[in-house]
C-alpha cells in the first residue's frame, strides 16, 4: 500500500499579526513544521501550536530560518556555516522545550524560505544544518528537495531524509521548486490534486515549463498560507484516499 505524509508550515503568526489557518488545516495534514521564532513565530505562538499538534496527533518539525523577520525569511543572507548552526541550535532547542512541556518529540526540521532554497544548492551550507540536527538527534529526519545538495549529503552522512514535493508550487525538471513570495492563486483545485496523486503513485510531475519529470514524493508540501488552502488540503486527502494512498507521519515512512 502507498504511503505518504502531508506536511504545512505553521505557527508562523506573531504578536498582532495572524498567518495561515492552523487549526482548520492540522484537521487534513500529518506532520506540522512549526515556526521558531526568527522569520515568524513567537513564544506563545509555539506552544499553542505544538499542542495543537499533539491534539491533532499530528507529528512535529521544527522550521528555523534566517533571521529575517522583516523579510519573512525568504531574503537570502550571507552567513558562516558556523553562525547558521548557532541559528539552529537556538531555534530548534526552544521548540524542543515547548515539545518537552507538552510531553511531545519533535519528529522532523524542514529548514525555511531562503535557507531551504539556498541549503540545496549549497553543499557547505547542507552539511552545517545536517551535522548540527545529527547532533541534537541521529533520528531527526530532515525534509530536502529531490536530487538536492540536502538530500545527497544526508544520504552521505547516514540522516534520515524526506524527499519532498509540492503541492501549491510549481516544480523544476531537476526537483526543485520556483520559490515566490505569496501562495499562487488556485484555480482548479481537483487538477492540483490529482498532480499531487501522479507524484505519489507514478513518481511523475509537469515542470512550470510543461516538461514531464521524475520526481519522488515521501512527504508533500501544502503551504497554510495559499489562498484556500483547506480547501486544497481537503481535496488532496480525498484524491489520495480514493486513490488507497495512506496518509502517515513521516516518522512511519522513513
Amino acid at each position: 500500500m502507498y504511503k505518504v505524509d502531508l506536511n504545512c508550515d505553521m505557527g508562523e503568526s506573531f504578536g498582532l499579526y495572524e498567518l495561515g489557518n492552523d487549526e482548520e488545516m492540522m484537521k487534513y495534514i500529518s506532520s506540522a513544521n512549526i515556526a521558531c521564532g526568527f522569520h515568524g513565530g513567537d513564544p506563545h505562538v509555539m506552544r499553542k501550536t505544538v499542542e495543537l499538534a499533539k491534539n491533532y496527533n499530528v507529528g512535529i518539525g521544527a522550521h528555523p530560518g534566517f533571521p529575517d523577520l522583516l523579510g519573512f525569511g525568504r531574503r537570502f543572507m550571507t552567513c558562516t556555516p558556523s553562525e547558521i548552526k548557532d541559528y539552529l541550535l537556538y531555534q530548534i532547542g526552544a521548540l524542543r522545550e515547548f515539545c518537552s512541556a507538552a510531553e511531545v518529540r519533535i519528529q522532523h526540521c524542514k529548514p525555511h524560505g531562503a535557507l531551504f532554497m539556498k541549503a540545496a544548492e549549497d553543499k557547505e551550507l547542507a552539511r552545517a544544518i545536517l551535522e548540527t540536527l545529527h547532533r541534537m538527534d541521529p533520528n531527526m529526519i530532515i525534509f530536502a528537495l529531490n536530487q538536492s545538495e540536502v538530500m545527497e549529503e544526508a544520504i552521505r552522512m547516514g540522516v534520515p531524509v524526506a524527499k519532498e514535493v509540492y503541492a501549491d508550487r510549481e516544480h523544476t525538471e531537476s526537483g526543485s521548486i520556483v520559490l515566490t513570495r505569496k501562495g499562487t492563486q488556485i484555480d482548479d483545485y481537483d487538477a492540483m490534486a490529482e498532480r499531487v496523486v501522479r507524484m505519489v503513485k507514478e513518481q511523475k510531475v509537469i515542470t512550470f515549463d510543461q516538461k514531464d519529470a521524475s520526481i519522488k514524493a515521501e512527504t508533500v508540501c501544502i503551504h497554510g498560507d495559499t489562498p484556500g488552502a483547506p480547501i486544497l488540503a481537503k481535496k488532496i486527502v480525498e484524491a489520495l484516499t480514493k486513490c488507497g494512498v495512506e496518509i502517515v507521519p513521516i516518522n512511519r515512512i522513513i
